[in-house]
């Protein structure tokens, strides 16, 4: 896996598709690697003429770790959360921001379309469209949300796998077992991942690396970074927001108060859809965002409901 040097780490990268398409960076949430992402999103964008980049974050995958670090309390850092304390994490999601402008600048991407899924990887999507906006060409934000205080929370059925442990934390099979019983939980209710292939997903990435101490580090940057609702409004990139009505972690919601934040911006919300990127939504999602990067899409305040078919 080939790496690079950006915002003094070592990221690693990959990149499909002709680098002489049009640069789309996909951005993925916390403690997800490059290969999360489903192999055939990824060639549906490579076949719709984009050039494909995508990274490991700081701390997850084949990228810089930050173990010296240690690993934090979360219990404790969700209470002083709760009650307005400031947090010090290792790192913040604006430095997250800058290692993603850093993988397009050490690629010679001037300007690039993204998309941001998840809590972490919409927030810090959101980021760098605010703080660059020269460097954004549309903005796509899945699943994700604003961080703004009062927003709803995970469902309490997903409190309580969230807290789980996998049985044995030192042995990956035990470690694989727990995520495909966690993204199952998350997941589309109405269409859910095939088995044999959510777990050879789970299994590739567990298998390439495991860092639950960079997850937990994330998670701290995430609390930390708080209500960042404030700079959507600076935001002057095309923005759509796709969010599934059915999701249990990041409730449809956030996705509405993110749409509501940016100028201009299309929310489409998927009925159906959980916190995942089923493969029987493969095809919609990138018509979706691709129809958005190319500008047919008009900008609406209204949104669409996406029924299940």
């Amino acid at each position: 896996m080939p790496t690079l040097h950006a915002n003094g780490l070592r990221l690693a990268f990959d990149t499909a598709g002709d680098p002489k398409a049009t640069p789309l960076l996909l951005i993925h949430g916390l403690g997800m690697q490059l290969t999360n992402w489903p192999d055939e999103f990824v060639e549906g964008l490579v076949e719709l003429g984009f050039y494909v980049i995508r990274f490991d974050h700081r701390d997850c995958g084949l990228s810089t770790k930050f173990d010296q670090a240690g690993v934090p309390n979360l219990g404790v850092a969700r209470l002083k959360s709760a009650v307005g304390w400031r947090l010090r994490p290792s790192y913040r999601l604006e430095d997250m921001a800058e290692d993603a402008l850093g993988v397009l600048s050490a690629l010679g991407v001037a300007r690039a379309h993204v998309v941001g899924v998840s809590a972490l990887g919409g927030m810090v999507a959101q980021l760098l469209a605010a703080r660059h906006p020269q460097r954004v060409s549309s903005l796509t934000a899945i699943m994700s949300t604003s961080g703004r205080r009062g927003l709803p929370g995970p469902l309490p059925s997903v409190r309580k796998i969230l807290a789980a442990k996998p049985a044995n934390p030192l042995d990956l099979d035990s470690v694989i077992e727990h995520t495909v019983n966690l993204l199952r939980g998350l997941g589309s209710p109405s269409y859910p991942t095939p088995d044999k292939q959510l777990r050879r997903r789970v299994a590739r990435s567990v298998r390439r690396s495991h860092c639950p101490g960079g997850e937990a580090r994330q998670m701290l940057a995430l609390l930390a970074a708080g209500d960042s609702s404030s700079t959507l409004a600076a935001i002057s990139a095309p923005t759509l927001v796709i969010h599934g009505a059915a999701d249990p972690l990041v409730p449809p919601a956030c996705g509405e108060d993110i749409a509501a934040r940016i100028p201009h911006a299309r929310l489409e919300l998927i009925e159906g859809m959980g916190h995942d990127l089923p493969p029987q939504l493969v095809e919609r999602l990138l018509a979706l965002i691709d129809s958005h990067a190319r500008g047919k899409m008009l900008p609406d305040s209204t949104p669409r409901l996406f029924v299940k078919q």
